[in-house]
């Protein structure tokens, strides 16, 4: 795809003017109007500069010179780069001073990467055998009537909240080909809604959705809160994030399995 397509879609997705960029980036209107039609080819400090106010993820940077005709600047190595020591010792350290609640580490994909000892304990207690294959999806495990599933005693309104989510938190707010995947194999499973298969982002997400899990005839009660790493210069650090529950009742926060770790 040429540059100028590229930046007309970032600022579709932003809903910014060729005006409004041009100003913030300090060049023209006519300039960005000539770049998007092919009249005008953009430096490459320029490119980095109107991706900088489009708020373009790293990734999609690296596609932006790349369309320019400008090589990539930023690595895509992740946490198995020679010099992401310092960030996987960050995301160790905050998984271990978040017990004894639980807390993930997931990829751009909804992947689990890594948890602490209370994440563990708890969806072991929850699935028992069947989480024998792994940590898995977060997605895919919310949905699967084999995985987490048959334990969330609020599922039709937590799945729809998390499916909302997916779509909202896309990188770049886009949902790319990976990501359509995902959704279409979650929204496969027996069950859901036809009306989910359509993302609603007219209704406003509610500022906490507990969700409650129940086995054994014992319920406990948790809501999250998503950490992102700060001006990362790797495309696959952008992406991480560590998805940390919380308790929502006392109950949950004394009693649930991995709680009295500490």
């Amino acid at each position: 795809m040429a540059i100028g397509e590229l930046l007309r879609h970032w600022r579709g997705v932003r809903s910014v003017s060729q005006l409004a960029l041009a100003l913030e980036a300090q060049t023209t209107a006519r300039h960005v109007s000539f770049i998007e039609t092919g009249r005008s080819q953009p430096s490459r400090a320029m490119v980095l500069r109107l991706a900088r106010v489009l708020d373009v993820p790293v990734r999609e940077r690296n596609q932006l010179l790349h369309a320019a005709g400008y090589a990539p600047i930023y690595s895509e190595a992740g946490l198995e780069a020679d010099d992401a020591a310092l960030v996987k010792s960050a995301l160790q350290r905050m998984l271990a001073v978040h017990e004894p609640y639980p807390a993930v580490v997931l990829d751009r994909y909804w992947n689990i990467v890594d948890r602490n000892e209370a994440a563990r304990a708890f969806f072991g207690w929850l699935m028992g055998e069947r989480a024998d294959g792994g940590p898995g999806n977060l997605v895919l495990n919310f949905f699967d009537p084999d995985r987490l599933r048959p334990y969330i005693a609020n599922w039709d309104e937590a799945a729809e909240v998390l499916l909302q989510r997916v779509h909202r938190e896309a990188v770049g707010g886009v949902p790319d080909a990976r990501t359509t995947a995902l959704l279409d194999e979650a929204l496969a499973f027996p069950g859901v809604p036809p009306a989910w298969r359509v993302p609603d982002f007219g209704r406003p997400l509610l500022p906490v959705v507990p969700v409650r899990f129940r086995r054994d005839g014992r319920t406990f009660s948790y809501f999250s809160a998503v950490t992102t790493l700060g001006t990362p210069q790797d495309a696959m650090l952008q992406e991480i994030r560590v998805e940390s529950l919380y308790p929502a009742d006392a109950e949950t926060a004394s009693a649930a399995p991995g709680a009295g770790s500490r």
